[in-house]
């Protein structure tokens, strides 16, 4: 039985790590993209984990596919295209801010069709996750609504990341009308502020949280504030936790990071199928903001991800700070 698996693309980031002699500038190559991030995060907190996706026959999908087995990451799910892996390169600020320019069109993950999946490894799994760039094309696009369907029908909690990516889509009305068709099927859900006005037209946290989980009949919605901290909706309330202070080298993978540590905290602790009461949540807040935290302080998506004692030891060294 896998704890979570995820549908979606995997890709190779690009990372500023300085420049040459001659001024120019140097880039690390990366594994990335945020359902991979997510799994592997889980991976390295003791989760059983598996991926469904598509990779080019190239030497990134190869490292893709290597640095996956290497993170404990089932990879049965993974299949071949003649077009090749997706690249981003990530551009960051003096903050830690990061922005991207993908090399996509076609990328490989954009390939996966309904045909490539084994529906099986969804039916064999307690969540079932996925993001929304595999929405912005086909065949990919239908090959998610499927298994979506499947997880639905056999009663697989759906965790959706709305991850907007503006540049990856035709147009931004088009991409909100695909998320809010992911939305149908998902249970758990994560936003950021940007997101969630995106999707609901107003700046209001609390309104905006509540119309989406409402109107989509949700079991949470997460909020995430980057480094202020991190909101939930539940049962018709809404719940903060104040971030972990740290200073920021590249904020790539902190969102997927918070996510992983949100699922990891909710199915360790059997939260998926009851209320849960509001010092939980705030406990799931608690690790999801640490995990993200964590990451912000190095480069990279998943090369950045903690192992849960390294997880637990940023908690302690946190408690003391304060």
């Amino acid at each position: 039985m896998n704890d979570v698996t995820a549908l979606g693309e995997i890709l190779i980031d690009f990372t500023p790590i300085g420049k040459n002699e001659q001024g120019n500038p140097v880039f690390e190559a990366n594994p990335g993209g945020a359902p991979g991030n997510v799994l592997v995060a889980l991976s390295n907190l003791g989760m059983r984990t598996n991926f469904i996706g598509c990779i080019g026959r190239d030497s990134f999908g190869d490292i893709l596919l290597s640095t996956l087995k290497s993170k404990n990451v089932q990879t049965e799910g993974i299949v071949y295209s003649e077009v090749n892996t997706t690249l981003a390169f990530v551009h960051i600020d003096d903050h830690g801010e990061r922005s991207f320019s993908f090399y996509r069109n076609p990328g490989a993950d954009m390939m996966l069709a309904k045909e490539d999946i084994n529906f099986d490894i969804i039916a064999n799994s307690r969540i079932f996750h996925v993001g929304s760039l595999s929405m912005t094309d086909e065949p990919s696009r239908t090959a998610t609504i499927e298994a979506l369907e499947y997880a639905k029908l056999q009663k697989v909690k759906v965790s959706f990341d709305v991850n907007l990516r503006p540049p990856l889509w035709g147009n931004l009305e088009n991409a909100k009308q695909e998320i809010l068709t992911v939305m149908k099927y998902a249970d758990i859900v994560k936003v950021s502020e940007e997101e969630l006005e995106f999707l609901t037209g107003t700046d209001d946290i609390k309104t905006g949280a509540k119309e989406l989980y409402e109107t989509y009949n949700l079991f949470l919605l997460f909020v995430t504030s980057g480094s202020e901290g991190s909101y939930v909706f539940h049962n018709g309330e809404l719940s903060f936790c104040q971030s972990y202070k740290v200073k920021a080298v590249d904020t790539t993978g902190c969102g997927d990071a918070f996510f992983a540590g949100v699922l990891h905290y909710l199915l360790v602790n059997n939260l998926l199928n009851r209320e849960i009461a509001k010092e939980s949540l705030l406990e799931v807040l608690q690790f999801g903001n640490a995990m993200g935290a964590y990451v912000a302080e190095r480069r990279g998506g998943i090369p950045s991800m903690p192992a849960l004692h390294q997880i637990e030891d940023f908690l302690i060294e946190s408690i003391e700070r304060d």
